[in-house]
């Protein structure tokens, strides 16, 4: 068995703890090249060749670390914060500073043993860093509008307005690199046409869905993919007392934010899904249960579109929602 690294990382810094021969040691480095190199170099000095190293999916922070131990020939595991924390409370851990949680990090890696992470290829992850970008202009967008809101001075709303304008030609810009990036990667074109197919998904979402679920072969059924979405329904209930069901939301909140207005259209326009969500509203289901329910239908479509490489088709609805 593999000694473990447990790694509590942010912008600037990580800590590890690591096991070994039945002791822990603890590092603090820069999370740039420099501390990767001297982590690299630490683990030398205490003759660890290999080791099973563990972080929480934060973003940004961790991925070049995750991928610099993964090219080092290192075991990399990435994981869900809420998987941490709901091991942390079955420890009764009330403390919280950097050091301890890297502790947590690895018991649970020791413990749990969770699978193995492979970084995705160069085409995959420039398509996701592209659909993020779009993500944040779009948002810093909206920020700018709102503030137009309201009276201004007359300088500030001409300065609001050029703003407005630059981040437009951005993200005209930033959508024509998205779409050159697609026509020159036939595989990720044809399943863009595909999701496309599905009323309800536009290419802007389709692009979202490529960039972020990647490779859909790393899933066995619609249902392994809408728990990485955080879309599964969660149970409320204690003995015979039943609360509401809600939507887990221990997933990739960029999916179920990409898929929120489409569900709104689809639930209009998608025979499916129009039919799927007048079931629940007649069963006492509401508003936003209905939305949830439908956000999950959609991604269950579009996993079966994928997996089964074939245009959407109303008539054809069991194919599309539970391919393996």
């Amino acid at each position: 068995m593999l000694p473990t690294l447990g790694i509590d990382i942010s912008k600037a810094s990580f800590h590890v703890e690591l096991s070994l021969n039945e002791k822990l040691r603890h590092r603090k480095f820069s999370n740039r090249k420099e501390g990767f190199s001297e982590l690299g170099n630490w683990l030398v000095k205490h003759k660890v060749k290999q080791v099973h190293a563990c972080l929480e999916a934060t973003g940004p922070y961790g991925e070049e670390l995750a991928s610099y131990l993964y090219q080092q020939g290192h075991t990399v595991s990435i994981v869900n914060p809420l998987q941490i924390k709901a091991f942390g409370q079955s420890e009764l851990l009330r403390n919280k500073d950097d050091r301890p949680d890297a502790g947590l990090i690895r018991r649970f890696c020791e413990k749990q043993r969770p699978p193995a992470w492979t970084p995705p290829p160069a085409h995959q992850r420039e398509l996701q860093a592209l659909t993020r970008h779009l993500e944040n202009l779009l948002e810093t967008r909206q920020q700018q509008l709102n503030r137009l809101e309201g009276p201004k001075p007359k300088g500030v709303v001409k300065s609001l307005r050029k703003l407005v304008a630059y981040l437009d030609a951005e993200i005209q810009r930033t959508e024509k690199q998205i779409n050159d990036h697609l026509d020159i990667h036939p595989d990720l074109k044809q399943q863009c046409h595909l999701l496309e197919s599905i009323p309800g998904i536009g290419k802007r979402t389709a692009a979202k869905l490529l960039a972020e679920i990647e490779d859909i072969s790393h899933y066995k059924s619609a249902r392994q993919v809408a728990a990485y979405a955080g879309l599964t329904p969660k149970n409320n209930r204690s003995g015979t007392w039943r609360g509401k069901t809600r939507l887990s939301k221990t997933g990739n909140a960029r999916v179920r934010k990409a898929l929120f207005l489409p569900a709104m259209v689809a639930k209009q326009h998608n025979p499916i899904v129009r039919t799927f969500c007048q079931r629940l509203a007649r069963n006492g289901k509401n508003k936003m249960e209905v939305i949830g329910a439908a956000m999950r239908k959609l991604l269950h479509i579009a996993f079966g579109v994928l997996k089964s490489g074939k245009m959407f088709d109303p008539n054809h609805e069991l194919l599309l929602s539970s391919v393996s």
